[in-house]
């Protein structure tokens, strides 16, 4: 009988599977409510968000907490270039560049710091944010916000509007995760492996720290983007508290409760984002804080390394459970999970696809 991780590991399993996700979302949307609609495509735009800082803190080990002031830009561009009329397509690729290139401006000048300093850059974008979109009126509405209606349904399609909008979440927010994916696989996801597991051992492999993370920032700042025109889709509303910095921090909290340095923890992330504080109204609006932070604390105590790794500590546990009584096993199983679960313990050598050295057998001792 083969394994459960031998069957999964099939081609044809895998394809498989994939088949199934795209007919369900393909075939969901027309059959569920439009209440469960909206909130899967809340939790795709917000999953997106999670992603861009997977990049820059999951994958590259860059402390960043100003991913949401880059959503917010990508949310205001996307209303001014429909306000203005503009093609639709220019709008995308305006939400896209623009906080790319705010993205990279911030890098240049903040990426050669370390530690509390580049924490300090980031946490300053939404402090600033804030008043300046009030500020801006003429492009940003002022503090009443701005609102875009530009998603409703084509009549040749049949649809309603939640359906479209969350197609479009599907479309947009799956080629960002695929392109995404592909990215921290290839090279560019050893480079930034590399980097987060020692700057100075990076740069003695002629792996430039300084340039990576750059680019890694660069990129989180697009896919906020991506995630601020999604919002738009969605919500098709924004103002100054978008780019709050509590968002921000909720932001944090859900990549790691999700996840960090992983793509299946970014979705994760997103549906915590958004269900948790509904979850925690049914139960008492009046403590909804004091249940998120609880539950917080709850999970990262018994999962550190987010909710993605929770089938892997199953997984463990059941096999020493079979090895045998004894409690060396299962001892063994429970260290691995701990040594696993813990965000950026991958060494240079695993990133690199380096062998994997045995450790020595232990010491036997004479009775």
């Amino acid at each position: 009988m083969p394994s459960t991780a031998e069957f999964w590991s099939r081609p044809w399993v895998r394809w498989a599977g994939i088949g199934l996700i795209v007919v369900l979302m393909i075939v969901g949307p027309l059959i569920l409510p439009e209440f469960a609609n909206q909130t899967i495509a809340r939790i795709g735009v917000f999953a997106v968000a999670v992603l861009g800082l997977n990049v820059v803190m999951g994958y590259t080990g860059q402390v960043s907490l100003g991913q949401i002031f880059f959503v917010g830009v990508g949310a205001y561009a996307t209303a001014y270039g429909v306000n203005a009329r503009w093609n639709i397509v220019l709008v995308f690729v305006l939400a896209c560049v623009v906080p790319a290139v705010l993205g990279l401006l911030v890098a240049l000048a903040a990426a050669r710091l370390g530690g509390l300093a580049i924490a300090m850059v980031t946490i300053a974008l939404p402090i600033v944010g804030v008043p300046l979109a009030k500020r801006l009126s003429d492009f940003t509405g002022g503090s009443q916000g701005t609102s875009a209606r530009f998603s409703d349904a084509p009549d040749w399609t049949g649809l309603y509007d939640d359906q479209w909008q969350l197609y479009l979440v599907f479309l947009i927010g799956g080629i960002t995760f695929l392109l995404t994916r592909n990215l921290v696989r290839g090279k560019y996801g050893r480079a930034f492996a590399i980097v987060k597991g020692n700057e100075a051992v990076a740069a003695s492999m002629g792996v430039s720290p300084y340039r990576y993370k750059v680019l890694a920032f660069t990129i989180a700042s697009l896919i906020g983007g991506v995630s601020g025109f999604l919002y738009m889709v969605v919500i098709q509303y924004t103002s100054p508290e978008t780019l709050h910095f509590g968002h921000s921090i909720e932001l944090l909290a859900s990549m790691v409760i999700g996840g960090a340095g992983s793509i299946i923890g970014s979705l994760l992330g997103g549906a915590w984002y958004v269900l948790l504080p509904q979850i925690t109204n049914l139960i008492d609006p009046n403590i909804t804080a004091m249940l998120q932070g609880a539950i917080l604390l709850i999970v990262l105590f018994i999962l550190p390394g987010g909710l993605v790794s929770l089938p892997r500590l199953w997984r463990r546990r059941g096999r020493g459970s079979v090895a045998g009584p004894g409690g060396g096993p299962v001892g063994g199983a429970m260290q691995a999970d701990a040594a696993a679960s813990v965000p950026g313990s991958s060494t240079v050598g695993d990133a690199l696809g380096a062998p994997q050295t045995p450790s020595p057998p232990p010491p036997t001792t004479q009775s």
